[in-house]
């Protein structure tokens, strides 16, 4: 059983990076086409540096993500807060629009939130797509940080509270201590789906602000270049470099 289990791991592992490691070594190669090796080369790397549009692009994207993902971070947090520790009216409403909006498809909000802009008569662009990208990953850090609230005792801040400390500070000095390594994945998983997003950037994105998953959809429908293959593998090393320094910072936080 351990070794079928075993074999099973692999054979996810396999589906999950092999294409990735196909895509890391075809950036190094001397060809246009990606269905043929013509030997090493390293000019894919230097033809990216030079391709402002795609640099600007990715300037964009990390910059809207970055801003989307600590929003929604901050509100995701707050809102798992206020579901776990008081009880209200409209609780049971909030929890489950909190849900349901996990499970709505991209291009229902990326229309909604045209129409509604267009309505305030609010100019597409950066402002439009922090709010609708924050929206976007607002509730899957609700989630994430209501999972680790759940694992915790509610009789923390009641403790607290009999040692002296006000609510406020029993929240700031215990409970968001514990919540680290929650609210650390819900940033990377808002940013993440904030930098892959297609759909609704398609309809607030602007010519003057676009963005990089719109760039590579663009250039990937006349077949993939070798500069796009380049791009991809920086993002990757940046994304698990990214992801080991979290990972260290929290078990030495641990330890």
């Amino acid at each position: 059983m351990k070794k079928l289990l075993t074999l099973y791991l692999w054979i996810v592992y396999c589906l999950l990076y092999i294409p990735i490691f196909i895509v890391i070594a075809f950036s190094f190669n001397n060809s246009k086409y990606t269905i043929s090796w013509k030997g090493f080369t390293l000019k894919w790397y230097s033809e990216l540096i030079g391709n402002t549009a795609l640099i600007d692009a990715t300037f964009h994207s990390i910059t809207l993500a970055t801003i989307s993902a600590t929003c929604a971070t901050i509100l995701g947090t707050l809102t798992a807060l206020v579901l776990r520790r008081y009880s209200f009216w409209a609780n049971s409403i909030l929890y489950g629009s909190i849900y349901a909006l996990t499970v709505v498809p991209d291009i229902v909000i990326g229309i909604a939130f045209l129409i509604f802009f267009i309505s305030l008569r609010i100019e597409l662009g950066f402002i439009p797509l922090v709010i609708a990208h924050t929206t976007l990953g607002l509730p899957f850090v609700t989630i994430t940080v209501l999972t680790r609230l759940s694992n915790l005792s509610e009789n923390l801040v009641e403790a607290a509270k009999d040692l002296g400390a006000t609510e406020w500070q029993a929240i700031r000095l215990i409970i968001l201590p514990l919540l680290i390594p929650s609210l650390i994945a819900g940033w990377f998983l808002s940013f993440t789906l904030s930098l892959d997003d297609i759909l609704i950037s398609f309809f607030l994105a602007t010519p003057e602000y676009d963005l990089l998953s719109l760039q590579i959809y663009s250039m990937v429908r006349l077949g993939v270049k070798p500069d796009i293959n380049a791009l991809s593998s920086i993002m990757f090393l940046i994304t698990v470099t990214f992801i080991s320094l979290s990972q260290y910072f929290i078990t030495l936080r641990r330890k």
